[in-house]
């Protein structure tokens, strides 16, 4: 712990430097990420919104970690969760909360669905989990970008006018989350709940039941899990599924949330995909150590938009979060051989 805090330091440290260098204020650049983050209810209430989808991708990161699967393609798991959510809400005639249920459902299983093909790319052509994951993503960019292009699939109506964006038409009130508090009080997101409910019970789910304590097992040691009767196959292909299927809730949360426009849009994952997998690393793949990390890097992005009152790049927020990542996960076995040399 020591040396994590020690290290944790110099990345601040670092941080500092790299916001003089560009003519900013680190003291004024503090107070700009608390402004933005967390001085008043209407900030606290956007930062809790980045922390729910978040906390998802970083609680289903850990199971795959766990099992030794490394699952680094959220990103596009979020957007295929999106994909489907979007269907769900704008196609089917249902009341409130079961609408909500099903775009959520539709979300978690569509991205499961999609995660759970690497796996199976695995076990029959022998592709590597972390390259399929990734270029997969790719793919489903592309699947994004076709269906709110395509007027028989997604794209937004004409309505009227003489252009047609990229996007779908904005999913009916009663397909989105609701809030507890309201504007411009202190506002607390059912998708806040959703993540925190989902990483407990990721938590229990590794930790105390027979499959979880397959998972740790294959995870520790693949050949012994083998040896001891774990089927390999069938244990890493439902830790990928279960990674995707959160990471979809994610994509499902953010697009019933006030986060974003509740439209379908190519990009529309703010890039969230990728920071949930940097929590789950340095949450060191514990469910619930990732609250808190979720939390902080939710901060990061409330406020970093603020950092530009300041004079400093608002993309120093992410190299802030780089460098914490490094502070968290860098080996330390070389650092205990400089010790020895």
């Amino acid at each position: 712990m020591t040396r994590t805090a020690a290290w944790s330091a110099l990345a601040l440290l670092v941080s500092a430097v790299l916001i003089v260098a560009t003519g900013g204020s680190p003291v004024e650049a503090m107070q700009a990420l608390v402004r933005g983050s967390v001085a008043d209810a209407t900030a606290i209430s956007v930062t809790l919104l980045y922390a729910a989808p978040l906390l998802l991708i970083a609680a289903g990161a850990c199971v795959s970690a766990s099992a030794g699967v490394f699952n680094i393609g959220q990103e596009g798991q979020v957007l295929i969760g999106a994909l489907a959510g979007a269907a769900a809400g704008l196609r089917l005639a249902l009341p409130g909360p079961a609408l909500i249920a099903v775009v959520g459902l539709a979300g978690a299983l569509a991205a499961g669905f999609w995660a759970w093909l690497s796996a199976l790319m695995h076990r029959l052509r022998g592709v590597d989990i972390v390259v399929s994951t990734l270029l997969m993503t790719f793919v489903a960019q592309q699947v994004v970008a076709f269906a709110v292009n395509t007027p028989w699939l997604l794209q937004e109506s004409r309505l009227g006018r003489a252009t047609v964006l990229p996007q779908t038409n904005k999913l009916p009130p009663r397909a989105l989350l609701g809030s507890l508090g309201s504007y411009p009080g202190l506002q607390l997101n059912a998708g806040l709940l959703i993540a925190v409910a989902a990483a407990v019970s990721v938590a229990v789910l590794l930790t105390r039941t027979r499959w979880g304590f397959r998972v740790t097992m294959l995870g520790l040691n693949p050949a012994a899990a083998a040896h001891s009767g774990v089927r390999v196959t069938v244990v890493t292909g439902s830790a990928l599924a279960i990674s995707g299927t959160l990471a979809g809730l994610a994509g499902a949360v953010l697009l019933t949330s006030p986060l974003s426009t509740n439209r379908l849009q190519p990009g529309g994952t703010l890039g969230l995909g990728w920071d949930g997998l940097l929590v789950a690393l340095i949450a060191r793949n514990r469910p619930l150590l990732a609250i808190p990390v979720a939390l902080l890097f939710a901060v990061l992005r409330s406020g970093g938009s603020f950092l530009a009152a300041t004079g400093v790049p608002s993309y120093l927020a992410d190299i802030v979060k780089a460098l914490l990542v490094l502070a968290f996960v860098a080996p330390r076995v070389p650092w205990r051989r400089l010790a020895v040399a």
